[in-house]
């Protein structure tokens, strides 16, 4: 069996290459080993864990009316129709794609794939079933795998009742105690959903703060409203060891030059993700793997064996399921012979809690690291017409300036929605835009959305929403 293309992986990013390429008239072979398309992102990550945010969100909204005079009652939760509701979105979803790939001509194949050369793969069975050929042989290949929750040994004692995001996005039970073991955004966003649901949640993250790396003024307001949801949030704290009972996890938890032991129903690991290189016989071939496993490329996604590819989470961070498909974009596009490069000024980052939180470019904490100049303009929502409406007004939203220029370098928002918000930063900063593009440009009133072009307004000292008279010290200068 041969094939011009071949893609390992039906996430995102494998997906969006293999259809692009049938598009561009290449004979696609895609291989995977899962029965549905759409790999991490769709089966059991990003879309299933923004569904059950999706209730959150609803569920925290209908308590949020009491405050307008309007109540409800108590919400009883089914937790087989909320389940059934989850795999329907996911199952449409495969759907879609299932059909998409067939009107392509993009052949599926469910099987195990490993490299037997640069230019022959080995195909093993899936689940008992014999995949349609021993071997595939190819002209190119994008390896698209992705990645998986990080195992930690120490976790093992806990048994069943310890989950990666996977068993906590099945929904078994709403765990009356749930620990959540690392203060990502993974983390965080499960956290968010088995609260609303009844859960008592709490998080023990090993640094300083929640989402390490993140802006602090972006955190802080998350930071605030989780010290109301959840039931504790332990900083500077570890986990040192686990045993299962009868009922539940005792935890043996150090932090702050104290020890301790607690009970939790369950307990929720999520502290990283490893990329799933290995396994592949990549040992057969000329490709290069780092010694954290991820796959060494170069800006044409190209590896160290020419006819070989590699995109997404296998090559690096930010595993982010649109980082993955432009790459695998941007792949296909270098197989045939294109000048293209994958060299974003920008690439997104949003946290789904409540309130969410987003980013893009360069943020506040890796400027003071690298030192680089900058400087910023906040607008806080208190000030913003919307915010007050719907009554959220502890967001932000922050630019990143360069003082020599005034091109802008990177945005934060924290806030409701702030995840649709940040498109537009992402574009200012992609066009290469200067702070007066973003005063310049007519905003919807009343949105969040004008909050940017407020922010904007503050870097000049002309933001009638406030009052802030220009002064040097209105335009804080680092660096």
């Amino acid at each position: 069996m041969e094939t011009q293309l071949l893609v390992i992986g039906g996430g995102p990013g494998g997906y969006a290459a293999a259809f692009l390429a049938a598009d561009l008239g290449l004979k696609v072979v895609l291989v995977d080993q899962e029965p549905r398309l759409g790999g991490v992102c769709l089966l059991r990550g990003c879309i299933p864990s923004k569904a059950l945010l999706h209730v959150a969100k609803g569920m925290a909204e209908v308590r949020h009316m009491a405050d307008w005079g309007v109540r409800y009652g108590s919400p009883k939760i089914d937790v087989f129709a909320l389940r059934n509701q989850k795999n329907q979105v996911i199952s449409t979803l495969t759907g879609g794609l299932a059909q998409l790939a067939k009107n392509r001509g993009v052949q599926v194949i469910q099987a195990r794939a490993r490299f037997e050369n640069s230019r022959r793969l080995r195909l093993g069975g899936v689940n008992g079933e014999a995949p349609p050929a021993e071997t595939l042989a190819f002209e190119h290949c994008i390896i698209a795998v992705g990645s998986r929750p990080t195992v930690l040994p120490a976790f093992a004692r806990g048994g069943g009742r310890v989950m990666d995001s996977t068993g906590a996005l099945e929904l078994e039970e709403i765990p009356e105690r749930l620990l959540v073991v690392g203060g990502g955004y993974i983390g965080l966003e499960l956290g968010t959903v088995y609260s609303a649901l009844g859960s008592k949640v709490s998080v023990v993250e090993v640094t300083g703060g929640l989402l390490p790396g993140a802006d602090r003024d972006l955190v802080r307001p998350l930071h605030k409203r989780l010290e109301r949801t959840f039931e504790a949030i332990h900083l500077e704290t570890k986990v040192v060891g686990l045993d299962e009972t009868a009922d539940g996890v005792l935890v043996h938890l150090e932090g702050a030059g104290q020890a301790k032991t607690e009970k939790f129903s369950r307990v929720l690991v999520s502290v990283g993700r490893t990329p799933n290189s290995d396994g592949l016989g990549l040992e057969n071939t000329k490709v290069e793997v780092s010694d954290r496993g991820y796959i060494v490329v170069d800006a044409q996604m190209r590896t160290t064996d020419p006819g070989i590819w590699a995109i997404g989470d296998v090559v690096g961070q930010p595993m982010l399921a649109h980082k993955a498909a432009h790459e695998g974009k941007v792949a296909v596009e270098a197989i045939l012979g294109h000048a293209a490069a994958f060299e974003p000024r920008a690439i997104p980052a949003v946290v789904f809690t409540d309130p969410e939180i987003a980013w893009a470019g360069l943020t506040e904490t890796a400027a003071k690291a690298s030192g680089i100049s900058y400087e910023t303009a906040v607008f806080p929502w208190a000030a913003s017409g919307r915010a007050q409406a719907v009554g959220r007004t502890e967001g932000l939203t922050k630019w990143l300036i360069d003082p020599e220029t005034e091109r802008v370098l990177g945005c934060g928002i924290v806030g409701p929605n702030a995840g649709d918000l940040i498109s537009e930063a992402v574009l200012a900063i992609e066009m290469g835009a200067v702070v007066r593009d973003l005063t310049d440009t007519i905003h919807p009133h009343p949105t969040l959305s004008e909050t940017l072009a407020f922010a904007a307004e503050v870097y000049f000292g002309t933001a009638t929403d406030l009052y802030r008279p220009r002064r040097a010290a209105d335009k804080e200068s680092v660096g």
